[in-house]
């Protein structure tokens, strides 16, 4: 297994739709345990495909406090939401350091399939069903922030290309300086 990059916002690359997944094969699994690894190694609840560069619809979620609890979906699709919402305050590995309230239905029931192929339902709610609508939308190409106003959009963009360039800067003075 080994770390992934994850991809920072305002990357383009978090606006790829992802394509489903066609083949069950050792491939998959291993993307699978290496996003797990990296979720909790950022830490975070959930990660998907997309937020790692790999466009395919995978995404791992593990919203236990003592990270036992990997659930990986595969081809996600959610087939009934809640007329009741609720909002959370959500963050991202890909926004990091920013938290904001996002209102999404209370409740979902979510129809994927297993590393095997095999399909499966499940119904959540509470922080499980924020996170699979949460990672449903990087398999969508939308980013969390996108709920939120232009101005706090561009706010969070600014800040963190500003962090962006301070790492780009270091890098670049700490290789110099070899």
């Amino acid at each position: 297994m080994s770390l992934l990059n994850i991809l920072r916002y305002p990357d383009p690359r978090l606006h790829k739709v992802a394509k489903p997944v066609a083949i069950f094969d050792e491939r998959l699994k291993k993307l699978a345990a290496d996003m797990a690894e990296t979720m909790y190694a950022a830490p975070g609840v959930g990660l998907a495909a997309t937020q790692v560069d790999v466009h395919e619809q995978v995404i791992v979620i593990d919203t236990s406090e003592t990270h036992d609890e990997l659930r990986v979906f595969i081809n996600p699709e959610i087939v009934w939401a809640s007329e009741e919402k609720q909002v959370y305050d959500e963050g991202c590995l890909s926004v990091p350091g920013v938290y904001d309230g996002v209102e999404r239905p209370a409740r979902v029931k979510v129809k994927a399939f297993d590393l095997e192929g095999k399909p499966f339902e499940l119904e959540a709610d509470g922080l499980l069903a924020v996170c699979i609508q949460h990672e449903m939308d990087h398999l969508k190409g939308k980013v969390f922030v996108e709920y939120l106003s232009p101005l706090k959009r561009n706010r969070i963009k600014t800040k963190l290309l500003k962090e962006e360039r301070e790492l780009s800067r270091e890098k670049k003075r700490a290789t110099a300086g070899r």
